[in-house]
């Protein structure tokens, strides 16, 4: 059987992995220079930056992918644990330190905000409930194959949907477990791991925060390219073969069956064909003839993001690797994103690899991959917002660090909607396809099978369950299942 796979994401790369080891020949087809999509790395005098994705979590997925191979995944790929999670900053010298010991954090919340640590125990026993009675249903298997449907788990599912919290908004939900404003905008926090808005985006979300804080967050040891790197490395031991500096230009469809691809005018005959495009462009360009999905298409598109990789030539040790400075006013900056704006006090996100990988900057700086939430490109005037932005960013965290941040940069990188459009493929800048705004929008992204088109499938962010690296390795499973299931 010949796959070819069309993207080199780490959706791509885990369904390289998936089809190898189960004895397929597997090619995978590149327009980059190098794999990993989002999950790839910058470097500059002296500092590494990754350039997408920051934040590790569930790394079982990747340890089964080793182990579908027969191989210890000890023996390639390995992380630690945070003792950390992420150091959160208010404008008014509020300062919480997110331990992953759950009990410290419930102390440290009461102590430093005033919330009741029985209000977060009852919020996390919630959301535990959550996402035991949704979990493998709505992340782990297709939401459009009739199979899921007919689970128990499902009947059980909606037996509780009154406690799903579905038809209220993620803020309505978090605001109505929890007294403190400040924890409700920490809970709030947590939509933006989809490209989401929690005053529209469903309570369901809520099992985002149990997710991180029950299962933990990780960091690579070579910090999250490393990811990329083992992935693509375990493919090769298996025999994939992977061709970069390639760009698919079309899939070929014969009596509703993907038969083959077009690249650089060379037919590439194919029983299997697994696309990790994002799906707009993979209709627009690669599918330009057959009929669209025009509803999933046009859906509202996710956030995207303003990332300064800057290199810090001086160390704070009141900073971890996740660090977030909160905005005053979080329901308006986000009213700001929804229509198309970038707020004047955005909230912002630094990433300190280094503080755990030391070989990521010089020995007394740090290497900050800062970044706001900002929303997809709709032709605004980017070069006036990223200097404007900068400008805020920079009197922002010199005012709650104390220190002025602007006379510590030595080197800056930048990456914007365009870019993140032009260098991912990701269509408008948007960092997870299709937002999750709507109540409904699990089911609304594109499925990983094509109905129409016979063996022809579809993995990564734009597709379901979602963006977000635990998400994109759960598509390529699903798209793993459904083609062993059929077979």
């Amino acid at each position: 059987m010949k796959v070819s796979i069309i993207g080199s994401g780490i959706a791509g790369l885990a369904s390289a992995v998936r089809m190898a080891a189960r004895g397929y020949d597997v090619n995978v087809y590149e327009s980059a220079d190098g794999p990993g999509g989002k999950l790839r790395e910058y470097r500059s005098n002296g500092y590494r930056f990754d350039a997408g994705p920051s934040l590790f979590t569930m790394p079982q997925y990747i340890d089964d992918l080793f182990k579908l191979a027969g191989e210890n995944p000890r023996d390639h790929f390995n992380y630690s644990a945070l003792e950390v999670i992420c150091n959160y900053f208010w404008e008014d010298g509020t300062r919480l330190e997110a331990s992953a010991d759950w009990e410290v954090f419930k102390e440290e919340a009461e102590k430093k905000i005033g919330v009741d640590r029985s209000e977060l125990e009852r919020y996390y026993k919630r959301n535990k409930l959550k996402y035991e009675l949704t979990g493998k249903i709505f992340l782990e298997k297709s939401l459009h194959k009739w199979s899921t449907w007919w689970d128990k788990d499902v009947a059980k599912a909606l037996m509780n949907l009154h406690k799903l919290d579905i038809f209220k908004s993620m803020h309505q939900t978090n605001a109505s477990m929890v007294r403190s404003p400040k924890m409700v905008q920490f809970f709030n926090r947590f939509a933006t791991y989809n490209g989401s808005n929690p005053y529209q985006a469903s309570g369901m979300l809520t099992i985002i925060p149990y997710l991180e804080q029950g299962f933990g967050a990780f960091i690579p040891e070579k910090g999250m390219y490393h990811i990329t790197e083992e992935v693509y490395n375990l493919g090769k031991r298996l025999g994939v073969k992977y061709h970069f500096n390639k760009k698919v230009d079309k899939i070929l469809v014969h009596n509703k069956k993907a038969t083959a691809i077009e690249v650089g005018g060379q037919t590439v005959p194919s029983d299997i064909v697994i696309c990790n495009m994002d799906v707009f462009f993979a209709y627009q360009h690669l599918l330009a003839d057959q009929k669209k999905p025009k509803r999933i298409l046009s859906q509202e598109k996710s956030s995207s993001a303003l990332i300064f990789y800057w290199g810090i030539n001086r160390k704070f040790p009141e900073l971890d690797v996740h660090n977030i400075f909160f905005t005053e006013d979080y329901e308006k900056e986000f009213a700001h994103i929804q229509s198309g704006k970038v707020y004047n006090d955005p909230t912002v996100y630094i990433n300190i690899t280094s503080k755990v990988v030391e070989q990521d900057a010089p020995q007394d700086g740090e290497n900050w991959f800062t970044m706001i939430n900002v929303p997809f490109n709709s032709g605004q005037d980017w070069d006036a917002i990223i200097e404007k932005s900068r400008q805020n960013i920079k009197e922002k965290l010199s005012r709650i660090l104390g220190t002025d941040i602007a006379q510590h940069i030595e080197t800056e990188l930048i990456l914007e909607p365009r870019t993140i459009e032009s260098k991912t493929q990701s269509h408008l800048g948007a960092l997870y396809g299709t937002a999750s705004n709507d109540r409904m929008a699990a089911f609304f992204r594109h499925p990983n099978f094509s109905s129409d088109i016979k063996d022809l499938y579809f993995c990564g962010g734009s597709a379901h369950p979602g963006g977000g690296i635990p998400l994109c390795l759960l598509s390529a499973k699903i798209v793993d299942d459904i083609i062993h299931t059929k077979a």
